[in-house]
């Protein structure tokens, strides 16, 4: 199979190299076939209390005994506002995939001696479950119910561990991704950090999740082959080191690639030798060629002032169109303060502190069990603690958003009970469920459930997404979200409010547990 390299020029003069397939077109997202996740079978990536748990299921015959659980989350990343909803089209790869192999129960028979009835159980098990999750791309907010499972107690009790997994991960490096694009203020970011990612699947996955979050493109090459996502990539310094001298290094590649030229210019000297070699071989080799100097990329040194410097030498050699790119540890921060301090330049390559969430690598996604059914009978069921933090919220859910009719900026998100609907056409009455005399009437709003079919009895009724939908999805609804809840620092607490109805059920519970 023979690819070429097309590349394009991004409209900051960044270098997007798309690999594709010239005969087949293997490059477009509607002839992919192969998935990340159904490389293998995942269903024994689960903790090891998920199958005891489930054995004692079994063996008290209340396995088939329907259950709710809900994923949510705590508290944002790094303090932040807001979050995005990443891992969905995982997820289902993962449950649409669910059957334990032969091999699966031979290892739980002879090394830790399941019960045969149950291990015979385990082998003839499918998925039977409802799940609904909040749209990929989606803002996100501590304490909603973000994925909701609905089935037999031993299946939604296993999946627990693969469902957090997924969504934790890929919302973790979307949030983190959102956040240093906001910083870059229309600069396009690449994501460059596969060889610095916490294994396999955070180079792949991360990369996918980054391009939701907004990134312009990614440096892992299987992740654009599995996603379509657009690949960058230029020199590294051993090229530049590998020749005699830097201009041959830099005439070599500008020969190769003359339509898309940009060149490292920092493994000597950026402003001595790189920045001065580079306009030489804009002048001697691509010029005659019809063609132009593309862009030069700074990795080290005092990116501010080097990125300035550049600039005047550039633009004094007519190439005023040459973009300026800069890597080397960046995060929004960072990118921030060059901002401020006037840096010259057009794009970043941010690696590190990207890929693996750097200042805060986990996401707090938590499952817990919600209600059961009785002889048709939903009962609620809540974790309390001490802790207000941990305290859940009971029974059925449905979660909602308010969007103002006038300027579509959302108001507020309100979790209510399944069964009850959200009129807008009349004013809504919102209110802090911790400090219950804040209230607030939302009137002139829309109305939208965020919450989405994605299996009903085990069957996957998933609407598949290219990451191109979800990714320019994300953009809009996180347009829609005030500026002052994506500050980074001391960012306004968005509303998560409870309903009447769920705020009185949750609230009587607690009263009862206290009374006893």
């Amino acid at each position: 199979m023979v690819f070429i390299l097309k590349r394009s020029f991004t409209v900051t003069g960044y270098l997007d190299i798309i690999f594709e397939n010239a005969a087949e077109g293997c490059r477009r997202w509607s002839v992919m076939t192969s998935k990340w996740n159904n490389r293998t079978n995942m269903t024994m990536l689960t903790d090891f209390y998920e199958l005891t748990m489930s054995g004692g299921y079994f063996q008290n015959k209340v396995h088939e005994d329907i259950a709710y659980f809900d994923m949510f989350f705590r508290d944002v990343p790094e303090k932040g506002g807001f979050a995005i909803m990443a891992g969905v089209e995982q997820l289902v790869d993962y449950l649409e995939a669910l059957e334990f192999t032969d091999d699966d129960i031979a290892f739980l028979r002879d090394k830790y001696g399941f019960r045969e009835d149950f291990l015979e159980y385990l082998s003839g098990m499918k998925f039977a479950c409802d799940v609904m999750a909040v749209p990929e791309g989606t803002p996100i907010f501590p304490g909603e119910p973000i994925v909701k499972v609905r089935g037999p107690v031993l299946q939604a009790q296993m999946i627990e561990t693969m469902i957090l997994l997924t969504v934790n991960h890929q919302s973790l490096i979307a949030t983190k991704a959102a956040r240093i694009v906001k910083a870059a203020k229309g600069r396009s970011v690449m994501e460059f950090g596969a060889r610095r990612a916490q294994g396999y699947d955070g180079a792949v996955l991360g990369a996918r999740a980054a391009y939701i979050g907004g990134v312009k493109g990614t440096s892992c090459t299987i992740s654009g082959q599995q996603f379509d996502i657009p690949l960058s990539g230029t020199m590294a310094h051993s090229w530049v080191q590998f020749f005699d001298n830097e201009y041959e290094a830099f005439k070599a590649y500008a020969m190769m690639y003359p339509e898309n030229t940009v060149l490292l210019v920092d493994t000597y000297n950026v402003l001595r030798s790189g920045v001065p070699n580079a306009i030489r071989v804009d002048r001697e080799i691509l010029r005659p060629m019809g063609k132009k100097l593309k862009g030069v990329r700074i990795d080290s040194g005092d990116l501010t002032y080097l990125s300035v410097q550049t600039r005047k030498m550039l633009d004094e050699a007519g190439l005023n169109d040459t973009a300026i790119i800069a890597s080397n540890a960046l995060d929004e921060y960072i990118i921030r303060d060059l901002r401020h301090q006037g840096a010259s330049i057009d794009a970043f390559g941010v690696g590190e502190r990207l890929i693996t969430s750097r200042e805060e690598p986990v996401f707090g996604g938590v499952y817990k069990l919600s209600g059961i059914e009785r002889d048709g009978e939903l009962i609620p069921k809540m974790k309390i603690s001490e802790n207000p933090g941990k305290i859940t919220n009971p029974g059925n859910k449905e979660l909602w958003r308010l969007y103002d009719r006038t300027t579509g900026i959302a108001i507020a998100d309100v979790i209510t009970l399944a069964d009850e609907i959200i009129d807008d056409s009349k004013p809504y009455d919102l209110f802090d469920p911790e400090h219950t005399w804040k209230r607030k009437l939302a009137e002139n709003f829309e109305a939208r459930r965020l919450l989405e079919p994605v299996f009903r009895n085990g069957i996957n009724v998933h609407k598949k997404k290219s990451v191109h939908e979800i990714r320019d999805y994300c953009k809009v609804e996180t347009d829609r979200l005030w500026d002052t809840v994506k500050r980074f620092e001391n960012p306004q607490t968005y509303y998560v409010d409870l309903s009447q109805k769920l705020w009185d059920l949750k609230d009587g519970i607690l009263r009862s547990f206290n009374r006893n």
